[in-house]
This record gives C-alpha cells, structure tokens and sequence, in this order.
C-alpha cells in the first residue's frame, strides 16, 4: 500500500499537467460543439443543436476529408515501416562501423524545424523543381509531373518527418529480441530467411504496432506539413479544423471537428494496446 501511494504521489505533478492542459481545455470547448452557428452573426446563445457532427458523417465534402485524412495516416505508416524497418534492421544486425551513421541519418532530421524541412520539399517538388528539372533534362517526362498539392506530396513530406518515430522505435524492439531464440532456431536448421520470419519478426511485433500507432496518429493530425504541400484546396482534418476556426470563424464545426479526430485517434490508440498486449502474450 506504502508503494502504490508513493507511485501516486510520484506521478501526481504529471498527471496535474495534462488534466490541466488537455482534459479542461477539451470539457470547456464540449459545449461549443453543440452550438448553432449563424453565418454573419456567430454562435446563437443557448441552442443546442447535433447538426456539427451529423454533418461530419453525412456531409459529402466533410467525408472525404475524413477518408482523406485517414487514407494519409495509412499511407505514411505503412511507407514509414516498409521503409524503416530495414534500416532499423541494419542499425541493429548490421556492420559495426555502419550503426553510427544510420543513427545520425535517421536523428539529424529531428533536428531541423518542421517548417524548414516542408519548405525543402517544396523546392523539390514544384513543377520547376529539382526533381521535375532532373527528370526533364533526362528526357524522362515531356511536361512536369504534379507532384504538389495532392496525395503524392503529402506521403512524400509527411513520410520523411516521421520516419526517424518509426525507425527508433523498430530499433528498441529488434534490441530487445534475444539472441540465443534465433541462434536456436538456426541451430535446427532453419535457414536466415525462415528464422527472419518465424522469430524475430513476431518477436518485433510490438515495436511495429507501437511504432505504426505513433507515426498513424502524428499524421492524422498535422497541420504545417499539409498545409503547405497540400495548399488551401487539399484539406485534411488539421487544415480543415485550423480554417473552420480560424478563417470563418465556425467554431461549433471546429470543435464537433476536433472532437470527431480525437475520438477518432482514441480508438485506434486502445485498439493498438489490444493488440499488443495480445502480440506480447503470444510471444
């Protein structure tokens, strides 16, 4: 008993924080959500309405924005561990002398700012970037390829940002795979193939679902990068919640808006830790 309130007193200061910073702020902006707004006049004392968030489900515009956003945070997870795994695998397994390189490749990004690395992609992207300059001095393309302001932009941007998350945490989880298990299997004669696959695959299965519920839910909901690879057209949710507040002042939209992608991101996070502690008893 003297333990569990020692931990308690320990974490108290934490736990004040975020229900400071995050519960409040989210229990007083409730209310908001329910309210009508009147164009040109603002919100109308006293209504209460569930049209912000029947809007969200049935609205045609506001649909695609949502499938939009999710499709995005898809994309780049599955970039981000199709690309970091190996790497993360190389860090790990591979030569001594390439580890410390790698490291610094894949942490030297998180040391630029976020609006300096999204301006960089834009000087490769545009239609007279470096990278339709390349492809048209090779006589590769006839005419620029779009590569701005859709889909292909946004995974692009968004998959270089987040993939040291994803690498980082596949390192933890292939450091904590023990070696004898594979020098076991190996030893019964599987071949380097099947052992990948059979042992240390599995073994790493909670890193991947940690690792892919981080970088999922940091894409659903940034607004720097989106913004300004996708333009003001190309909405996703963090776009579109900034201009409902923002630009036309509709903060009932906003926040039945906000409300919706945090629902939205808590679900998938206590789906993740299902799912985990599931791999872990597996393993």
């Amino acid at each position: 008993m003297i333990g569990q309130r020692s931990a308690w007193l320990l974490i108290a200061p934490l736990l004040l924080v975020l229900l400071l910073s995050f519960v409040v702020p989210l229990v007083l902006l409730l209310p908001t959500s329910f309210q009508e707004y009147q164009p040109g006049q603002g919100m109308v004392a006293g209504s209460f309405t569930w049209e912000n968030y029947l809007r969200i489900a049935t609205d045609g515009y506001y649909r695609e924005v949502v499938l939009r956003t999710l499709g995005l945070g898809l994309g780049v997870t599955v970039l981000c561990l199709l690309t970091g795994y190996p790497v993360a695998y190389l860090i790990v397994r591979g030569h001594p002398r390439w580890r410390l390189p790698l490291t610094l490749l894949v942490i030297f990004p998180l040391m630029l700012n976020l609006v300096v690395r999204s301006f960089g992609w834009i000087v490769l992207l545009t239609n007279r970037g470096v990278v339709n300059n390349l492809l048209l001095d090779l006589g590769l393309i006839e005419r620029p390829l779009k590569l701005m302001f859709n889909m292909t932009g946004l995974l692009i941007g968004l998959t270089h940002i987040y993939l040291p998350f994803m690498v980082l945490m596949l390192v933890a989880a292939l450091q904590n795979v023990p070696r004898d298990v594979e020098a076991a299997a190996a030893t019964l004669g599987s071949s380097r193939t099947h052992v990948f696959w059979s042992v240390t695959l599995p073994l790493t299965a909670p890193g991947i679902i940690g690792g892919s519920i981080l970088v999922f839910v940091l894409t659903i909901s940034a607004l720097v990068t989106p913004r300004m690879l996708g333009g003001p057209t190309y909405q996703v949710m963090a776009t579109l919640i900034y201009d409902e507040y923002m630009q036309l002042l509709d903060w009932p939209s906003g926040s039945a808006l906000s409300f919706a992608l945090a629902a939205s991101t808590l679900v998938i996070i206590w789906i993740s830790s299902r799912m985990t502690r599931r791999w872990a008893g597996m393993a």
